[in-house]
């Protein structure tokens, strides 16, 4: 895909915000003419820039190559402020709280490894964050995906304890 620029940027943020606005909405938002932002939203699909309901993002369109799992170890009192230190660094895509080894888990998404270097140390930086362990995703399967599942219950409606196929 050809580089992005601000209009499909913020076109891009609309549609994540509200994947089901309208085009006259978003030309309204914009400031755009309803063609133009029609014509962007048809470029942008077919490029791959985003996919299906607008709310995934091909994070390569947008120069972030990288995506790490960072398996963090935080002192127990501070595990709130960790989390909301987490959620002001725009590069962390999730976060969740684990059991095992570590305590807190979050993706996160770099373009390079001098950008993913610098998202660490932010991390750390983080008060309560005692120490890290980065994995570095080397390819993408099978993206985030909920239809297995929904086409599972939808077949089986009442059985919804079921944790496993029986395929």
């Amino acid at each position: 895909m050809s580089k992005l620029d601000n209009l499909d940027l913020r076109l891009l943020l609309e549609l994540v915000r509200d994947p089901r606005a309208q085009v006259s909405e978003l030309s309204d938002t914009l400031g755009v003419a309803r063609n133009t932002a029609q014509s962007r939203i048809r470029r942008l699909l077919r490029t791959g820039a985003v996919r299906g309901s607008g709310r995934e993002i091909d994070l390569e369109a947008l120069g972030y190559d990288v995506i790490a799992f960072i398996t963090i170890e935080v002192s127990h009192r501070e595990l709130d402020g960790v989390i909301a230190g987490l959620r002001t660094l725009s590069q962390v895509l999730e976060v969740h709280e684990i059991s095992g080894r570590g305590d807190v888990w979050c993706r996160v998404t770099a373009t390079d490894t001098h950008n993913l270097q610098s998202a660490l140390r932010s991390v750390l930086r983080i008060r309560g964050v005692i120490r890290t362990e980065t994995v570095l995703a080397l390819h993408e399967h099978i993206p985030y995906r909920t239809e297995p599942l929904l086409e599972r219950l939808a077949q089986h409606p009442t059985d919804t304890t079921r944790s496993t196929d029986k395929s």
